[in-house]
């Protein structure tokens, strides 16, 4: 008898998983190499041509193993928070198994739906819906891959192939999707990375500083230590890039925004933020919140999943059981594309006459 399938075997969308659906990534998780790359190389050039020096120079008060202290913790810190965000759910909204049937009646229908249960081109469903949040209409979409009405602030990712709840951005330096359960940690990954810029920076600065005193010409120091000039030219053009990233991710805060959000309106679409509630209130919101669970359950049987996609139908009183197999989809396809291809026909004839 074969083994029943596990959720994330049996996923539609392109992620990549690990340790048996334990960890979801994003499908450009190869772009992790690079991105680690760029953390762990200064670093390592740092601990062993500059802070190895610093420990002689600075020998009072231990002033170079602290500076040798600080750049250490700051990695570990900036590679935790890399991985807490790239290797963790975005906020994933499970995809439905077939079309809301409360909203499939009263609306025509030109074609019909395609094997496998999803929804064609033609299949006439409202687009959007409104709905209220905080007094202030805002608009949902239909998702005709995942068969929902997007809940506010959510977006279907086109690399990841998912909607994600408060849809930020799709980030490839760290191979993933930012979103609600993601965001917190992601905007502390920016930060720290760009403080530990700062630090590599200005204790390079520091280094060379004392060898220009010590040698008189700045060439002489150059020469002896040009690790500290590289390392300062990598971290000035590198923190040009996070920290503005970070300011930029710190307005958005203020402002209650997503990145997508704020891109749509300087694109000319004026809509009142419904979720702004103030800077401090913005600011307690995403740093004090407690994370949402997953709605996703990897790590479950896939007919455990549909089981209680149809428990869930009935408890709501939903006239058609949710675990309708794909051929009684086609069925249906098939019937509407019938009758429809004898409406084009009628219509064709009554021109002709």
């Amino acid at each position: 008898m074969e083994e029943p399938k596990r959720v994330y075997q049996v996923w539609k969308g392109k992620n990549k998983f690990f340790f048996g659906g334990r960890l979801i990534f994003g499908p450009d998780v190869g772009s992790l190499i690079f991105t680690l790359l760029l953390i762990l190389a200064p670093v390592f050039v740092f601990c062993s041509l500059v802070a190895k020096k610093l420990l002689h120079e600075l020998h009072s008060y231990n002033a170079g193993y602290a500076i040798l202290f600080l750049v250490i913790f700051l990695t570990v810190c900036v590679l935790i928070l890399l991985f807490l965000t790239s290797a963790r759910d975005p906020g994933v909204v499970p995809r439905s198994t077939n079309p809301p049937s409360e909203e499939f009646g009263g609306y025509e229908s030109s074609a019909s739906v395609e094997v496998g249960g999803k929804l064609s081109e033609n299949l006439q469903f409202p687009r959007s819906k409104e709905v209220f949040v905080n007094g202030v209409p805002v608009r949902v979409k239909y998702c005709e891959t995942c068969m929902v009405y997007r809940p506010p602030r959510c977006s279907h990712c086109s690399i990841c192939d998912n909607c994600v709840e408060r849809f930020d951005h799709h980030c490839p330096w760290v191979g993933q999707c930012i979103g609600k359960r993601n965001y917190r940690t992601f905007f502390l990954f920016v930060s720290s990375s760009a403080l530990l810029c700062i630090t590599v920076f200005s204790m390079s600065a520091l280094h060379m500083k004392l060898l220009i005193n010590k040698n008189a010409t700045v060439l002489k120091a150059i020469r002896e230590s040009p690790a500290s000039l590289v390392l300062m030219a990598y971290c000035f053009i590198l923190l040009w890039f996070i920290g503005g990233l970070t300011f930029f991710h710190v307005y958005l805060i203020c402002t209650n925004q997503t990145t997508y959000e704020n891109f749509r309106r300087r694109g000319g679409s004026r809509v009142v933020n419904a979720f702004d509630r103030g800077c401090t209130n913005n600011f307690v919101e995403i740093f004090c919140g407690k994370t949402e669970p997953s709605r996703i359950k990897l790590r479950s049987y896939a007919h455990q999943v549909v089981a209680n996609f149809a428990y869930v139908a009935e408890k709501n009183g939903t006239v058609e059981d949710r675990r309708a197999n794909v051929e009684e989809g086609v069925d249906i396809g098939n019937d509407i594309l019938k009758i429809s291809q004898r409406r084009d026909s009628v219509r064709a004839s009554e021109q002709i006459l």
